[in-house]
């Protein structure tokens, strides 16, 4: 009887719940209808094509269709894991990411404690012009840009290179100087634009905190690294995360345009082996499972890496 009685006492509270959530959602119906298009734009752009990703199990053939395609299970990441080229891939698109990483990570974490220094505002203003502007260049100009200063015979940096007695070197046909070129230029473009979000979290600092630390005679250095790295190290943690779960998400379009048959062997990514695998070879399904791969390793990284971290620290992503 008593159990009979509890049931029905839970029974009696559901309805209640489901109406308090009802009016929760009607009373702040304008900050939904506000979020509608970008749940819409992701709903139909990025999560409804996501059951294509069958045709990676399916010997997909336009004329059949998804469904009318026959499936043949896991033959297609097994050839591409058996591939001569496997190991290739693997390589290079780790070292890129790898060394971007290294070297991209902490120059804007950097440049934004640097900045957060200058007491002229002219000057403060300046240098962030000068960091941030190089975002807004395209990939295309970026590119056009190392092919004319890397020119062996007329580009500035040849020039420089014979001013101190070298011989000029062929930068871009070169697989020992892309991996080089194409994260040094990244980080020239990338890192002061990247330190907008360190910025910010910097202007939460507590002033007081400054005053208190310049009363006991601490140095700007020693603030710097004893307050302000602390204020935005849970930032810091997040956008580690976040960079660990794009390991293997080398930026296509700039590859495929610094990309030649001389510098391939250094230069054939994930990314730039898919596009000719799909596009244009026709292989549709060998194609998906490569980025089905990719996909699912970016995955495990980033639930591996949320989980260390948050084993140690008290910030993760969830």
């Amino acid at each position: 009887m008593i159990a009979h009685l509890q049931v029905t006492s839970d029974d009696f509270q559901k309805p209640k719940v489901k109406n308090t959530v009802i009016k929760k959602i009607i009373s702040s119906w304008q900050l939904y209808v506000f979020i509608l298009p970008a749940f819409l734009f992701f709903l139909v752009f990025c999560y409804q094509p996501m059951y294509g990703v069958i045709i990676a199990w399916k010997d997909y053939n336009p004329a059949l269709g998804i469904w009318g395609s026959p499936w043949v299970g896991w033959k297609y990441f097994t050839q591409f894991f058996h591939s001569y080229f496997f190991w290739d891939l693997i390589r290079n698109t780790l070292g890129i990411s790898i060394y971007s990483l290294i070297v991209g990570f902490p120059l804007p974490i950097i440049l934004a404690l640097s900045l957060n220094e200058l007491k002229d505002t002219f000057g403060k203003k300046f240098a962030q012009t000068i960091t941030y502007a190089p975002n807004f260049i395209s990939t295309v100009v970026i590119v056009g840009m190392l092919v004319a200063f890397l020119n062996p015979q007329t580009g500035l940096i040849n020039h420089v290179v014979e001013f101190f007695g070298f011989k000029p070197i062929n930068f871009m046909e070169s697989p020992n100087w892309f991996k080089t070129v194409y994260v040094l230029s990244g980080v020239w473009q990338s890192t002061g634009w990247s330190s907008v979000i360190y910025m910010a979290a910097l202007s939460g600092v507590d002033a007081q905190l400054h005053e208190a630390a310049i009363i006991d005679g601490a140095s700007r250095l020693q603030r710097a690294w004893y307050i302000n790295l602390p204020t935005i190290a849970p930032t810091i943690i997040i956008l580690f995360i976040m960079s660990l779960g794009s390991l293997l998400n080398v930026g296509f379009e700039k590859i495929i345009l610094m990309q030649n048959p001389l510098n391939q062997s250094s230069s054939d990514v994930i990314s730039t082996f898919v596009y000719r695998a799909g596009l244009l070879n026709g292989q549709y399904s060998f194609a998906s499972a490569v980025g089905v791969f990719n996909s699912v390793i970016n995955a495990m990284v980033l639930i591996l890496a949320n989980s260390i971290t948050k084993k140690f620290s008290e910030h993760s992503l969830w």
